[in-house]
């Protein structure tokens, strides 16, 4: 691979002018947030040209699709985008429920909702805080981090993991909340709210990192369409455009947020809308919160979601649908199926062929970061070389997700 790399780049960096450098971004490099390679070609400061190479923690999650059931395949879900790690399972479980017409209780909806936009906060708390390391601000991090390992908490205590929570079934969840979560919640959202404030003079406010920031890496609303932009990154750009509003799922239609937007699409403009979004999810997770219905936690689906093991061991019913489920997985109706959420960097789509069989025929995902990150070198070309640094950290570019 390395050979011909170099191969590669010794033909498109072919006879460079006098003073013109190579240099390499990556792939092994703090500030790439992945194991990414950017062979940047320099002027002095200034960048001339870059070509971007991915694909160095590629791991065949779609050909795994094929081979895992739907259950399953949330192990690779987890992996992709492990920085908000619920938001890509609830997607995938919205496409498999949507192929198999299932309508879960609305107590599953509230929850799901609820994790979806907790998730949202944790991620972009990690995009603009790792933006300030990068450019020399480490307080702001520290500030929020607390915060964020909050939320990690309720994500543990609901699932019995922190990163790779598989949250969520077929049908359902894999248990119920615990007696405490809504009040837990309520707490986190308290604190929050100051720290986000107090983060906001403490890092977004600061003088030299707008100087760092506005202007830079800056995209048009129209080339950042014509790129297949989504989330943040397009809203800053000036697009109104978002999943939940636009293609509404789950009960996002019935309840009240904003969508922020930017200007110019700049680093800035993307930390800005991030920051706002981060107050509009507690927004959502407000008007939710006290409304969770009683009721069942998985829909009355036998033949889809696991019985109680307790009734396993002392039912013969639900002992035949316990094997079946487990021997012969949960068969999905033939078709072609598409379904698209708003994770938190983008429109997160899973396009699914089923045979009717326990495995997908075909699995193909959208992830975000795939199409916005083919824009970086026309992001970058141009200005500084310290200037592609934060770039690359408002973009949010999470590796596990780029290469899937």
């Amino acid at each position: 691979m390395y050979e011909k790399t170099a191969e590669h780049f010794g033909k498109k960096f072919k006879d460079l002018p006098e003073g013109h450098l190579l240099v390499n971004l990556g792939p092994s490099h703090p500030a790439t947030h992945g194991i990414l390679q950017n062979v940047i070609q320099i002027d002095g400061e200034r960048v001339v040209d870059t070509e971007s190479v991915i694909g160095y923690v590629h791991r065949c999650f779609e050909k795994l699709g094929e081979r895992y059931d739907y259950n399953q395949f949330l192990v690779c879900t987890d992996r992709m985008n492990y920085v908000s790690t619920p938001l890509n399972n609830i997607g995938w479980i919205l496409t498999v429920e949507k192929m198999m017409q299932i309508e879960v209780p609305d107590r599953v909806t509230y929850v799901r909702m609820i994790i979806s936009e907790l998730s949202r906060i944790m991620d972009h708390i990690i995009c603009n805080g790792i933006m300030g390391v990068d450019l020399g601000a480490f307080s702001g991090l520290l500030h929020l981090f607390h915060h964020r390992e909050n939320i990690y908490q309720i994500l543990e205590k609901l699932t019995g993991a922190r990163l790779t929570t598989t949250f969520c079934r077929v049908g359902g969840m894999e248990r119920d909340i615990y007696p405490e979560f809504q009040t837990e919640i309520k707490t986190i959202i308290k604190g929050l709210k100051p720290a986000l404030d107090e983060f906001e003079q403490l890092l977004v406010r600061n003088k030299i990192f707008n100087e760092r920031t506005a202007g830079i890496g800056g995209l048009s609303a129209e080339r950042a369409i014509a790129y297949g932009f989504s989330g943040p990154n397009l809203r800053a750009a000036g697009v109104p455009w978002d999943v939940r509003k636009d293609d509404p799922y789950m009960f996002y239609d019935k309840v009240d947020f904003d969508i922020p937007v930017g200007g110019d699409g700049s680093a800035l403009d993307r930390t800005l809308v991030r920051m706002e979004e981060m107050r509009q999810s507690m927004k959502i997770i407000e008007q939710l919160i006290d409304g969770i219905p009683e009721g069942p936690y998985h829909a009355d689906v036998p033949h889809t979601f696991l019985p109680p093991k307790d009734k396993v061991y002392h039912n013969m019913e639900e002992l035949i649908y316990h094997f079946k489920i487990i021997m012969h997985g949960v068969k999905v109706p033939p078709g072609e199926y598409y379904m698209s959420t708003e994770a938190a960097n983008g429109e997160l789509g899973f396009y699914v062929v089923s045979e009717g069989e326990k495995s997908p025929w075909r699995v193909h995902v959208r992830r975000p970061c795939f199409w916005y990150y083919q824009a970086f070198p026309e992001l970058v070309k141009g200005g500084l070389l310290a200037d592609t640094i934060a770039t690359m950290s408002s973009l949010n570019v999470i590796a596990g997700e780029l290469d899937c």
